[in-house]
């Protein structure tokens, strides 16, 4: 008899390990090493008596095939959009998000409005019992909608009560970290379990055409638990996230195979479940004050929705040796990078100022065009003076101090004409199809950071280049 090998496997990088260490090398992480065998299951090297590979037909990339079926739609408009206007036939989703933020909550109207217009839509939990679920539904208004329910964790069981009867258009499964196949001899929730579960249940969407969630658990750091190969074999990575204190929800696609990358949908948490947010806009800027320094809108851009947000600056007199630095909402390295050219090509001394800014409603802002804002809103906290409230402010800040165009320029102005602002601050040079009249909205250019500086130390008046 041959002999079984053994291998040691880190449960929160998938690394492999010759041998048990208290830590992994690669990750860093302490008491995650366990031992799986390496003789079975998915990826396992091949075994005296296992079967030749099949010879399979293949085609030509001119052929004209039959047309792709519809995409699959929920009716739930910020849903639809994250994940590029419905759902694939055959694609298959990984969902993550922190314990409580709504991911159930989510994927129950989302089936039941699927289920709603006729469609085969089937919930299967590894955590929860049916009569949980069915609470929930009751809770949520939806108790009377035709969603199949199960609570299993075996995937050759799902697999085989999934391929009877009418094929589902989508299938949920709550959560991958439950799930575990017979090929594998390892515990439920190792890499290895996790890394066979999903393969199976994408092999089985792939062969079927149905659409398939998968629900994933989040480490203590926001990411996804489970090996990382399970992000590259899903067709998309949404993430769910929210902030404690605040009602606002936000699904971002981390990646999408059928759309665009970075595209958010924007939802309020209610009595009633989770209500879509058409004007996110409007609601970040609903409760902020127009009349306090520090505070600057900025313009900007989720995939390919504009989006308003208010950057909030706090500077204030250091007693430390070190003044502190604390970043909510945004890039901590950004911060440091503004902070250093205001400082040099400025004269606008920080260095012995604490700084706290802030991105308001919850939102993480990651893109290069809301170093303007950033900037805005900590001079006018060092001067005290208030920055006009009908005023909004993109672009890129270089280390030379030039400020520098950025992408959507016109879709920026477009958006805060909209919500009824009158003046812009953007980096010179017009946005593209600049002939387009923006009657209401006055912009005005600024080429250079000490520009900015020298505006806001007027009261705000208008300098530079402007265009009405």
């Amino acid at each position: 008899m041959a002999k079984s090998h053994a291998s040691f496997v880190c449960q929160n990088c998938g690394a492999v390990a010759q041998r048990w260490q208290g830590r992994c090398e690669a990750c860093g992480a302490w008491n995650t090493i366990a031992e799986e065998s390496a003789s079975s299951g998915i990826g396992a090297r091949a075994t005296q008596g296992a079967r030749k590979g099949r010879v399979f037909g293949l085609s030509h990339l001119h052929e004209e095939d039959q047309p792709a079926p519809p995409r699959v739609t929920t009716g739930i408009g910020e849903l639809d959009r994250v994940t590029g206007g419905g759902f694939v036939p055959g694609s298959v989703l990984l969902l993550g998000g922190e314990p409580g933020i709504g991911k159930s909550t989510l994927l129950i109207q989302a089936c039941a409005a699927l289920a709603a217009s006729g469609r085969r839509v089937v919930y299967i939990s590894g955590e929860e019992a049916v009569d949980q679920i069915r609470l929930r539904a009751l809770r949520l208004g939806l108790a009377a909608s035709p969603v199949e329910l199960a609570a299993e964790t075996s995937v050759e069981d799902i697999v085989a009560t999934l391929s009877h009867g009418k094929r589902p258009s989508l299938i949920v499964i709550d959560s991958i970290q439950t799930m575990w196949t017979d090929l594998i001899e390892a515990t439920p929730g190792t890499v290895s379990q996790v890394r066979g579960a999903a393969q199976a249940l994408i092999r089985f969407a792939k062969t079927t055409g149905a659409a398939v969630i998968l629900v994933g658990h989040v480490t203590k750091d926001g990411q996804i638990a489970g090996p990382r190969v399970v992000e590259h074999m899903v067709d998309a990575v949404i993430s769910f996230e929210g902030e404690g204190g605040q009602n606002f929800r936000i699904l971002r696609a981390v990646k999408n195979r059928f759309g665009p990358a970075g595209e958010i949908g924007v939802f309020e948490m209610t009595g009633r479940g989770l209500a879509e947010v058409l004007n996110p806009s409007a609601l970040f800027l609903s409760s902020r004050d127009t009349t306090a320094p520090g505070a600057a809108v900025f313009a900007g851009m989720e995939g390919t929705r504009p989006l308003l947000v208010e950057i909030q600056a706090l500077v204030a007199p250091s007693p430390l040796g070190t003044p502190r630095r604390a970043v909510v909402g945004w890039d901590n390295a950004r911060l440091a990078m503004v902070v250093a050219v205001l400082e040099a090509h400025a004269g606008v001394k920080l260095g012995q100022c604490d700084i706290y800014l802030n991105v308001a409603g919850g939102l993480r802002v990651g893109e290069p065009a809301a170093d303007l804002a950033a900037a805005a809103a900590l001079v006018s906290s060092l001067s005290g003076l208030s920055l006009a409230a009908d005023s909004v402010y993109f672009g890129e800040i270089a280390l030379s101090g030039a400020i520098r165009p950025v992408a959507h320029g016109l879709v920026r102005l477009k958006e805060a004409a909209k919500l009824g602002f009158c003046r812009a601050t953007i980096p010179l040079g017009a946005p593209e199809n600049a002939e387009t009249p923006l009657r209401d909205l006055n912009v005005q250019s600024c080429a250079h950071i000490s520009g900015l500086v020298t505006k806001i130390a007027a009261g705000n008046s208008q300098s530079g280049k402007s265009r009405g």
